[in-house]
């Protein structure tokens, strides 16, 4: 295991953002990781892991413990004659590794003809940081395709694996950040997949594309999520400055029947709305659009406050536009903040992982 010093963090980021880390380690076996965390234990330094680096923002500081960037690759379609490779659904069982191209799964599966993520091609990031966060986008979330998540406990030194039920899988949230946050490091992800499935087509994007009566492939659904993703400026493609930021900045807010007539109030136009979920916290809520709140608060695509922006594709995504530092983007998103809180008296939620802040 090789540990470098003042490891500059920036590269590693969507976002092309942050300072040094103190001590840097890429680990490429589930030993590795549990010998990282054991050295960073023996030392009394904080440790952070890092996947790929899409949802995050790295501090002007940098960070002052050990960062440990999940380098763990493979992904195993299970043999059918293996007891576990289909459920009792008929299902087929992938196991990913963590620190895998979330894209290039994606890809592999469709390929394949396994239905069940074609809606999240195109998203940036590793297969670990899928169940940390409920990745979801396009009428899909990883929760509905997650049969087990594997991890390293860094209370209790061992590994422990979940079962899709045992996760506190709701929007945009999971266990592994919210109530045990911190505690574990994902090591592996099984998704259960539909073969010969039918495409999901419950974004309106999608069903534009795809009319009642056209029934695309699964490899179809996903380029054309891709499209719609770099119309966007949310897809990945090199020298395009709206892809320097973290995807969607701000989660879109879950509300109640009396703040959505508030927000109502606020505005001269009748909000945009869509279900929360099917959870029980949901019920009798819906969510807005963060975007469409931003837009009426006052923010077109494009505005700039010195280095930052918002891209010129879309009001939910944050830009570096080349020099950005993390306090600039933190200006433009508290900047944005204050003005929907004043506009509709709703608070966004920032959606990226803050580090060494």
């Amino acid at each position: 295991m090789l540990i470098e010093e003042n490891k500059p963090l920036a590269p590693f980021t969507t976002f092309g953002i942050g300072g040094p880390a103190r001590w840097f380690v890429e680990a490429t076996s589930e030993e590795e990781i549990a010998e990282a965390a054991a050295w960073a234990g023996e030392r009394g330094v904080a440790l952070f892991v890092l996947g790929g680096g899409s949802n995050l923002l790295v501090a002007d500081a940098g960070f002052k413990g050990l960062v440990v960037r999940v380098a763990l690759c493979g992904i195993t379609a299970m043999d059918p004659d293996q007891p576990d490779a289909l459920n009792q659904t008929g299902q087929k069982i992938y196991q990913a590794a963590a620190g895998e191209e979330w894209d290039h799964f994606v890809e592999r599966t469709v390929q394949d003809n396994c239905a069940g993520v074609e809606c999240l091609a195109g998203i940036p990031g590793s297969v670990g940081g899928t169940p940390v966060q409920n990745v979801g986008a396009y009428g899909q979330e990883v929760a509905s395709a997650i049969e087990r998540v594997r991890t390293f406990d860094l209370q209790e030194h061992s590994f422990h694996e979940f079962a899709a039920s045992e996760c506190g899988f709701t929007y945009r949230r999971s266990r592994f950040n919210s109530a045990d946050c911190g505690r574990y490091v994902v090591t592996r992800v099984d998704y259960r997949l539909t073969p010969g499935g039918a495409p999901t087509l419950r974004y309106a994007d999608l069903q534009r594309a795809f009319p009642e009566g056209i029934k695309p492939l699964l490899a179809e659904v996903a380029a054309q999520v891709r499209r719609v993703r770099q119309t966007k400026g949310m897809l990945m493609v090199e020298g395009d400055p709206d892809c320097r930021s973290a995807g969607s900045f701000f989660k879109n807010p879950v509300v109640t029947d009396e703040e959505l007539r508030q927000i109502a109030a606020g505005s001269e136009k009748e909000p945009p709305r869509f279900p929360a979920g099917p959870e029980a916290e949901n019920l009798g809520r819906v969510k807005v659009p963060a975007a469409w709140l931003i837009e009426q608060a006052g923010f077109a695509k494009g505005y700039t406050l010195g280095a930052a922006a918002v891209s010129s594709r879309h009001t939910l995504a944050l830009i570096n536009r080349g020099e950005a530092s993390a306090a600039d983007v933190l200006a433009l998103a508290r900047q944005i903040t204050a003005a929907v809180v004043k506009r509709f008296g709703i608070r966004l939620e920032m959606e990226p992982v803050m580090m060494g802040f």
